[in-house]
């Protein structure tokens, strides 16, 4: 069973409760919606693998570690989740970058794809799935089994506000795919927005509300 991990640092918390307020404006929703997703990226790669190299300092040789070759990929569903690439890629900028569109019809809730194009070697990456919202899951849920076809199967997601209906869809359609997640918030609304939330995500970001 793959882990959830719910965020507990203060300023995770605090960043986060900034983006909630319905005043915030779009320029500093955009940074901080980064800040947070560098924040996130810095847990969601604890457990990246390391070896032992010998390396010259001024002073002497020495043993150091260094990260085992392992190549990375970030996938940000399309458009919300661009919001949270540049953070990611302050602390891996060796990572390659795949976009995966879908949108929510607003009638079913259900996700469409619309656009999907990854790095050639993506199957052999560990791949980060980015999106802010994590509501009733579907899109993402979609988006992951969209990798797995293509060959993925190291695969982590990547959250800053999530509901539990979306969680627990997740954990059930993919029980294999550790989840990120900067807020637990309540429930979802009748509307399949989650409350209390933050709003549109790709509104808020892009400056389209």
């Amino acid at each position: 069973m793959a882990k959830v991990v719910v965020m507990d640092h203060p300023l995770i918390q605090h960043k986060i409760g900034f983006i909630r307020r319905a005043e915030t404006g779009t320029k500093d929703f955009r940074q901080t919606i980064s800040e947070i997703a560098m924040l996130i990226c810095y847990e969601a790669t604890r457990e990246l693998q390391l070896d032992d190299v010998q390396i010259e300092t001024p002073i002497c040789s020495a043993t150091v570690k260094e990260l085992r070759g392992k190549k990375m990929a970030i996938v940000p569903i399309l458009r919300a989740g661009l919001g949270m690439v540049d953070g990611m890629l302050n602390l891996i900028p060796a990572a390659k970058v795949g976009h995966i569109g879908l949108y929510r019809d607003p009638e079913t809730l259900k996700p469409v794809e619309y656009y999907c194009k990854l790095p050639a070697d993506c199957a052999d990456r560990e791949v980060f799935v980015v999106d802010p919202m994590l509501a009733t899951g579907g899109s993402s849920a979609a988006a992951i089994q969209m990798l797995k076809d293509k060959g993925c199967r190291n695969i982590h997601f990547m959250c800053i506000i999530a509901a539990p209906e979306g969680v627990e869809l997740m954990g059930r359609e993919h029980p294999d795919v550790d989840m990120y997640i900067g807020a637990l918030d309540e429930r979802l609304n009748d509307h399949g927005y989650i409350v209390p939330g933050l709003g549109d995500a790709g509104d808020r970001i892009f400056g389209t509300r």
